[in-house]
């Protein structure tokens, strides 16, 4: 999802990311750190057995690669604030960060399921920038609410999760995503 928005932002509004000039180089960069980094962070897990089966249906086996990729996605954070100090950029990542930083610590008690947290928190983000847009970005954001009906849809479907697992990763996200738009921009 983080790939995603820096994308939609690159290329739908990119202003916001001045003075960085929005290129392959810097998109390739944020799927590394926030996709590539950690799946391996998973396999590992895997490999060495900490965890059954990358799935994970069992809410205990899911805490500690969610601290690690807390840990990862706050390092991103802090890495962009202190080498690349681009203000939007560095508030954009802030708000990722503490959507994943937030999903870790609820899973201490309660499986949320991330990947509505993930997409509902887009779109949380990008109902302000809608408004401040004046619609320039509605096509995406409708788009985005659909393929949240869709990912909700397959969480229930394939068994991964309740429906209160589902509603609460989604208030969570919207409400991560929202608040932070509009409280830091």
């Amino acid at each position: 999802m983080t790939t995603y928005l820096f994308a939609l932002i690159s290329y739908t509004l990119p202003v916001m990311l001045a003075p960085l000039r929005p290129s392959a180089a810097f998109l390739g960069l944020i799927f590394l750190m926030t996709f590539i980094l950690p799946a391996l962070n998973f396999l590992f897990f895997k490999t060495t057995g900490t965890i059954d089966n990358l799935s994970l249906p069992d809410r205990r086996q899911r805490i500690l690669p969610f601290i690690f990729i807390s840990i990862l996605y706050c390092v991103v954070a802090f890495l962009f604030y202190w080498k690349v100090s681009i203000p939007n950029v560095t508030k954009l990542m802030s708000i990722v960060c503490v959507m994943v930083v937030l999903s870790a610590i609820i899973t201490l008690t309660y499986k949320i399921s991330v990947h509505t947290v993930g997409i509902w928190g887009l779109n949380g983000m990008m109902l302000p920038l809608n408004k401040i847009t004046e619609g320039t970005l509605l096509f995406p954001t409708v788009t985005i609410l659909l393929v949240a009906g869709a990912v909700m849809s397959s969480r229930l479907f394939l068994n991964a999760h309740t429906p209160r697992e589902v509603l609460v990763g989604a208030l969570v996200g919207f409400g991560v995503g929202f608040g932070g738009m509009i409280l830091l921009f």
